[in-house]
């Protein structure tokens, strides 16, 4: 058995938007311990939004969050020596770690020059309901739909 669940730290906001949403994603952006790095960045991957889409790019990023922010997803469960995938809801904190991991990830995996670009793109490519981190949502939620079946093995 465990000890007792580790108490989470408080997030410092960051310097340009005063917001934990944005340290939270950078955190998962950086490389190394690179933390000015990846506000670096970040903040260049805004500018690019702003550019390309003519909006704020904090508004376009927040939005295309919001669109790859998954409601339902699979869980492995055994019973009876066969595996169950049993559709559960995502907790709201591990929603916005879904979120994040996943833009972050196909972002990496995009074709570009410099990271900010790729980023910039995959957040365009989101706030728009297209790109590689929508359809990961949109296939989480299709595994979900697919195995529905199976709720009544919910614990």
């Amino acid at each position: 058995m465990r000890k007792a669940q580790a108490k989470k730290l408080p997030l410092a906001p960051d310097p340009k938007f005063n917001d934990k949403l944005v340290t939270r994603f950078v955190n998962n952006l950086m490389w190394e311990g690179k933390k000015s790095g990846a506000y670096d960045i970040f903040y260049d991957a805004l500018d690019k939004v702003a550019k390309i889409s003519g909006e704020d790019g904090y508004e376009v990023w927040k939005k295309a969050l919001n669109n790859i922010t998954p409601a339902v997803e699979v869980r492995s469960r055994r019973i009876g020596g066969a595996t169950f995938q049993i559709p559960s809801e995502v907790r709201a904190e591990r929603k916005i770690s879904l979120s994040i991991k996943w833009m972050v990830r196909y972002s990496r995996e995009r074709n570009g020059r410099s990271m900010a670009d790729k980023l910039a793109n995959e957040i365009v490519a989101a706030s728009k309901g297209e790109g590689a981190s929508f359809k990961k949502k949109e296939d989480t939620h299709r595994m979900a739909e697919a195995n529905k079946a199976f709720g009544h093995f919910r614990i």
